[in-house]
């Protein structure tokens, strides 16, 4: 690994392979991975066991008191290949990913105490650079001084097909139209919320995988990650 290190932020829009693009570039770099929308993801799992957020209702003033009872962190997986997100000394990483949290984390996301909470534990995450982090505002909120900002995107519909693969394999019983209308609302919400939207980086680099493969992905973000490692020196 280049002594030269730097932070690599990965921004983008749900379901366009951003933490599996970002797990192939630390691992092949030597770097952390953080995935930052697991971190938000175990609070909205967190608000839905607690009965704080329904289909009806979001009480938003008990969460943020609560705040300081959610304690999150990483450990290495082995069996995964990277490390599972924790809640409370519970691993929750197959949980988080149910659609039950995916239709409520945009809304437990739009909440500034929580982004408060979790922006302050990726930049502590982030410190010694050596990282690659992605998110929805990681390039421009929590590490606005990355060397290297990529956004990520894809059209709407094949991101639906890529989540309902993803969740058919998994055994979720779930319908393509359900996902597909998970993923436009999610964008809706993203983009619209006051505090920290998702936008892209005046400086980031706009990668659109509607039509790339996984290791076309790799290698293109790759060869941008080592141009700029390269300019370090």
């Amino acid at each position: 690994m280049t002594d030269h290190k730097i932070t690599i932020a990965i921004d983008g829009f749900s379901s366009t392979g951003k933490s599996t693009v970002a797990k192939q570039i630390a691992k092949e770099l030597g770097y952390v991975y953080v995935d930052s929308g697991a971190m938000y993801r175990a609070i909205t799992l967190y608000a839905l066991r607690n009965s704080l957020i329904t289909e009806t209702s979001f009480d938003k003033e008990s969460l943020i008191e609560k705040l300081s009872e959610i304690k999150l962190k990483f450990k290495f997986d082995e069996n995964l290949g990277f490390a599972a997100i924790y809640l409370n000394d519970e691993n929750v990483e197959d949980e988080i990913r149910q659609m039950k949290v995916s239709n409520f984390v945009s809304q437990v996301a739009a909440v500034p105490e929580v982004r408060v909470k979790l922006v302050q534990q990726q930049q502590l995450l982030g410190k010694e650079k050596a990282v690659v982090m992605d998110g929805r505002d990681i390039g421009t909120v929590v590490f606005p001084d990355a060397e290297l900002k990529l956004f990520m995107t894809a059209t709407a519909e094949e991101r639906a097909k890529r989540r309902f693969k993803e969740m058919e394999e998994k055994g979720d019983k779930v319908k393509y139209d359900e996902v597909l209308k998970n993923v436009t609302e999610r964008d809706h919400l993203d983009t619209t919320r006051e505090d920290s939207p998702l936008i892209k980086a005046d400086d980031a680099i706009e990668i659109d995988n509607s039509s790339l493969t996984l290791e076309e992905q790799f290698h293109t973000l790759l060869n941008l990650a080592n141009e700029v490692i390269a300019k370090q020196k």
